[in-house]
């Protein structure tokens, strides 16, 4: 068994340590897939909370991927979900998911570029975006992609490939890419 898997199942038990080395890994990363998709910075830290929650107490049918992938693929449908139901939109450079460095300045210059990416990423459209927060936040692979959205392998390399080539088009307009 995967020891990623074993450290969860020791949290369902009730080991805090093992809790506390979850949600250390893992929270800043299904935030920042959570803040692209809604937003929200205060409803993106809901979702990681209730994906860890619904983690927690759910059954588990299979075991087969990784962990990664299925607290992401949670975070990830609750956040589509919020989206749809709710309005709310607070700045994106409210919060910090991004797990930067102590050097203020470092701090300062990576919020900037990451500021840069997730606009670029909320400036295409949700057939795109959608797969592309999918493979870099919620670490699906192309067939776990195809499968959870229901598409063709071909058309989800597709989205990629042209999310990617957007993204890359719009901060190269903006000038933090060469």
């Amino acid at each position: 068994m995967d020891p990623e898997w074993d450290l969860f199942e020791s949290a369902r038990k009730g080991d805090n340590k093992s809790w506390q080395a979850l949600l250390e890994k893992y929270r800043k990363r299904l935030g920042a897939l959570a803040l692209m998709i809604t937003g929200s910075a205060d409803v993106a830290a809901d979702v990681v909370q209730e994906t860890f929650s619904r983690a927690f107490s759910g059954k588990l049918r299979d075991r087969g991927g990784t962990l990664s992938g299925f607290l992401g693929t949670i975070a990830f449908r609750l956040a589509v979900k919020e989206k749809n139901r709710s309005s709310r939109v607070a700045p994106l450079d409210r919060t910090d998911f991004t797990g930067t460095g102590p050097d203020p300045l470092d701090q300062i210059i990576k919020r900037e570029q990451d500021r840069h990416v997730a606009q670029a990423i909320g400036w295409l459209d949700d057939d795109h975006r959608e797969v592309l927060m999918l493979r870099c936040y919620a670490d699906r692979s192309y067939k776990e992609i195809a499968q959870l959205l229901g598409l063709p392998l071909g058309t989800v390399k597709s989205r990629m490939f042209y999310a990617v080539k957007s993204c890359r088009e719009i901060l190269r307009k903006k000038g933090v890419l060469d």
